[in-house]
């Protein structure tokens, strides 16, 4: 036993000195050859009469290189566009998207809520002049059966029926399937993502994927109007009602600048209600706006968020169709301005003048259609009213909220800022 007890301590120790053997080796050969590098910098040094401290700050200048290349990286801009919802106000969007394509605008990413949604895929997959013009054709085509359609029987007392909506969605189902060129939201052009609401937990749902009609359709079902919709064994109704104009989610993801596409003012007035319907209509307008003006209220620091708005009023109904044409005159103009006064978009803005749209009720509820005066052959500058006429009516104006989160009235060019309301107000 002590023989074999002597064999085992010798092979340990010899291992034990086997291992230190090699270390040993490894290190000196680090260190012949760390003191070669030194003494063949030195010899150069010597030569071309370069010092060690100059190998040693070229070395430091080509690792900070590396490191501001990779902060140019992280610090590069995003660019997101945000289209809101609004029923059949998102014809105004039509007219903002093609002053924007126009003019070259192409965002790095694009959030759509209900009708937002809907124009916003189809920018998304086509972001150019052409691409929103045929939206805009789809649009002007559209008329009230298309959409909300009726059968022999109609009336008020079907929203008292037990069913899931007054209408079915096969209409608005039928446009989607035929206006858009892809059958899946990743194929778009641009990134795009679109909100729904989810009856299970009344949390939104974002989807960035998966077959494009069916999130489309959830996110533009609206409550009471269109069936909910369903998709993988959950349904979901209108995107507006938990995120009506989805800035929050741009900024989640790294958006250091937006433009947003209102369909109306960004403040809310409410019409004195008549009728109780009209009070709970009222109240739910107020309800989604309020997510919108907390958003606004808490802008973190570096953000530009530039609002291109729509005016008060201008439809009387949410199926009504009759003004479509000059909705996408209204958001030419408010585009045309936002474009010229902050540069989007890569093609120069000529200072075209602005088309002065009549309106749409001429006091007794009915539209009235005038025609826009064509523009003279030769360019002109904007005139001084269109930069002052918000300062009588600043909910139809157009908000910029530079990188101070200040907010600023369009109704200077310098944009002068002013008082954000507080999301209770």
């Amino acid at each position: 036993m002590t023989v074999a007890a002597s064999n085992t301590l010798f092979a340990v120790v010899f291992g034990l000195f086997v291992v230190a053997s090699l270390t040993l080796l490894v290190l000196t050969g680090r260190f012949i050859v760390a003191q070669a590098r030194r003494s063949r910098t030195r010899w150069l040094a010597e030569q071309y009469g370069a010092g060690d401290d100059s190998a040693d700050k070229d070395e430091e200048e080509d690792e900070e290189d590396e490191e501001d290349e990779e902060d140019e990286e992280d610090e590069e801009e995003l660019t997101a566009l945000v289209l809101a919802g609004g029923s059949t106000r998102g014809a105004i969007q039509i007219g903002m998207l093609q002053v924007l394509a126009e003019h070259g605008f192409v965002p790095d990413r694009i959030y759509g809520s209900s009708v937002g949604a809907i124009n916003g895929a189809g920018f998304a997959a086509d972001p150019t002049r052409n691409g929103v013009e045929r939206m805009a054709q789809i649009w002007l085509r559209l008329k009230r059966e298309d959409i909300y359609r009726t059968g022999r029987l109609h009336g008020p007392w079907l929203y008292l029926q037990q069913r899931d909506a007054v209408y079915a969605n096969s209409g608005l189902r039928t446009i989607v399937d035929e206006g858009f060129p892809f059958e899946r939201l990743e194929e778009a052009v641009i990134p795009i993502e679109v909100v729904a609401t989810s009856l299970t937990d009344g949390g939104e749902r974002w989807f960035t994927s998966g077959p494009a009609a069916d999130a489309i359709l959830a996110s533009a079902a609206m409550p009471a109007i269109f069936p909910p919709v369903e998709i993988d064994g959950e349904k979901y109704i209108d995107g507006g009602v938990v995120d009506n104009v989805p800035i929050q989610r741009a900024i989640d993801a790294g958006a250091t600048r937006i433009v947003i596409l209102l369909c109306s003012p960004p403040v809310v007035t409410p019409t004195p209600s008549r009728r109780p319907v009209e009070g709970m209509v009222n109240a739910l307008l107020i309800a989604i706006h309020a997510r919108f003006v907390r958003d606004m209220a808490h802008l973190p620091e570096g953000i530009e968020v530039i609002l291109c708005a729509g005016p008060e009023g201008t439809i009387r109904d949410f199926d009504d169709f009759s003004t479509t044409e000059h909705l996408i005159a209204l958001g030419r103009a408010e585009a045309s301005e936002i474009v010229r006064r902050y540069g989007l978009g890569t093609i120069p803005y000529p200072a075209p003048p602005l088309p002065v749209p009549a309106n749409a009720d001429d006091g007794d509820g009915e539209a009235v259609d005038r025609s826009v005066a064509e523009p003279p052959a030769v360019p002109r500058e904007v005139p001084d009213h269109i930069e002052t006429s918000t300062d009588t009516d600043p909910a139809a104006g157009s908000v910029r909220i530079g990188q101070s989160g200040v907010p600023g009235s369009s109704g200077s060019a310098a944009a002068e800022p002013v008082t954000q309301p507080e999301p209770d107000t």
